[in-house]
């Protein structure tokens, strides 16, 4: 692996965006942690992180998930091991700070959390100089070839799980095969998600042997159960009833949150149990959208705001503190923390996963599905094109191309209970009948680390 022109591409690149990366440090407080694990790749130490268990004699995988949506990808499995290898120790790294928070909240009782360092020879070399893993797992797409290269000369195998590509993706690695076919072949094992995707990278040079198709491990990560207790404590904590519809638009950008807000001010007069629920993707955006709330002169509540309000009315404040009164609970909430979106899911009747009308490529359609809401999205979904495929032939979901669109589906949704449940039971059909690829992962990765002729 030429390390040392990869090197060079990448501080191209850095000293090409500085600018930006200046102003959103300083605008939105990203990049600013973990300095020295992300540059010099001081990530914990072998030894710290078996915690005085035999470094020769335990496993020790590292999981690498760039941010949020990976990290709750892994959960299942990283469970699994943890419930059928206590021999083995995993640790976890993320790219983005939001990922790390998640990570640390789902994972830090059990697995160590850190910075994964960028893709210089330097600090991904370091890092495995210090952690020593028996195996680097990456999720989906996050392929690096310095820390692949990294990984294989400090005798670690590599697997992709859950393994897929955007179709663009697909075509920008296509243009640059020749520079990237030697960090294909150093892959142990692929866990594809699909067909397609299997044919995709064995054509960029991952050897056929190494490549399985697993299917797609987000839907084992869903649940089902409306009552789980995570679920069952947000609706307590909102003051949400049995008698309540809510319209929950989800991992939303701009200008989603707008739409779904013009939708339930079209139709609360005619549908006085409607709810709105509004998540934003991106936490740097909890603000703008809560001055958009305050711009339109609804009544609403932040989440960070909610407490047991059981005998008493909620108080009402603006996004600054400046007023507050007395009111009737709101009927509007924004969602302004982060990792909870799983279990907010399960309130919802109808739900719009945002992400889709935009920029971005669309945003995980499963959780929704899973709990049978009745679930639909925008036209720009690249990013889960087989997972919509599914959904739109299952009769699952639905497409809406624009705010229009958006509210003739809550609308028949609401009018229709026949309609609603049709949907419904169709997406939670639909997410159990591709259950399993967690237990085939795990079996996969336990072949690649033991073949049964070792």
């Amino acid at each position: 692996m030429k390390s040392w022109l990869f090197n060079l591409i990448y501080f191209v690149l850095l000293t090409v965006l500085s600018p930006v990366l200046l102003w959103r440090a300083l605008k939105q407080g990203k990049y600013r942690r973990g300095f020295k694990q992300k540059y010099f790749g001081r990530i914990p130490r072998r030894r710290n992180v078996l915690k005085g268990r035999d470094a020769d004699k335990t496993v020790v995988l590292w999981f690498h998930a760039v941010s949020v949506g990976e990290v709750n990808l892994l959960r299942p499995l990283l469970q699994r091991i943890r419930e059928t290898k206590p021999d083995w120790c995993c640790v976890v790294s993320t790219t983005s700070q939001t990922g790390r928070e998640v990570a640390t909240k789902l994972y830090a009782e059990h697995h160590t959390v850190f910075y994964c360092p960028l893709d210089f020879s330097w600090a991904v070399g370091k890092a495995m100089q210090r952690l020593r893993p028996n195996m680097l797992v990456l999720a989906e797409q996050e392929l690096w070839p310095n820390l692949i290269d990294a990984a294989k000369r400090y005798g670690a195998k590599v697997a992709i799980v859950n393994g897929r590509f955007t179709e663009k993706g697909y075509k920008r690695y296509l243009m640059v095969r020749p520079l990237l076919t030697s960090m294909f072949r150093q892959l142990d094992a692929v866990a594809s998600q699909n067909e397609t995707y299997a044919g995709w990278f064995r054509r960029l040079g991952a050897s056929s042997d190494a490549i399985h198709v697993i299917g797609s491990l987000k839907f084992d990560g869903a649940v089902s159960n409306r009552n789980n207790p995570a679920t069952v404590k947000l609706r307590q904590l909102a003051g949400i009833t049995e008698d309540d519809v809510v319209f929950l638009a989800g991992s939303t950008q701009a200008p989603e949150e707008s739409f779904a807000l013009d939708v339930y001010e079209h139709l609360k007069a005619d549908f006085p149990r409607l709810r709105l629920i509004l998540v934003p993707r991106h936490p740097e955006r909890f603000n703008e959208v809560a001055s958009m709330l305050d711009g339109r002169a609804v009544l609403w509540e932040r989440r960070s705001l909610l407490r047991d309000l059981s005998t008493e009315l909620p108080v009402v404040e603006s996004l600054e503190g400046g007023c507050s009164h007395k009111a009737v609970r709101p009927r509007i909430l924004l969602v302004d923390s982060v990792g909870e979106l799983g279990a907010w899911w399960g309130i919802a009747t109808i739900a719009f996963v945002g992400g889709s009308m935009g920029t971005r490529g669309g945003q995980n359609m499963i959780e929704p599905a899973a709990y049978g809401a009745a679930v639909c999205f925008g036209p720009k979904t690249k990013n889960f094109a087989d997972i919509v495929d599914l959904l739109l032939r299952s009769d699952a979901a639905q497409v809406v191309h624009d705010q229009r669109e958006m509210e003739l589906f809550v609308r028949r949704v609401l009018e229709v209970p026949d309609f609603a449940e049709r949907f419904g039971n169709n997406a939670r059909q639909l997410v159990e009948r591709q259950l399993g690829a967690t237990e085939r992962t795990l079996h996969l990765i336990e072949s690649t680390l033991m073949p049964p002729d070792s």
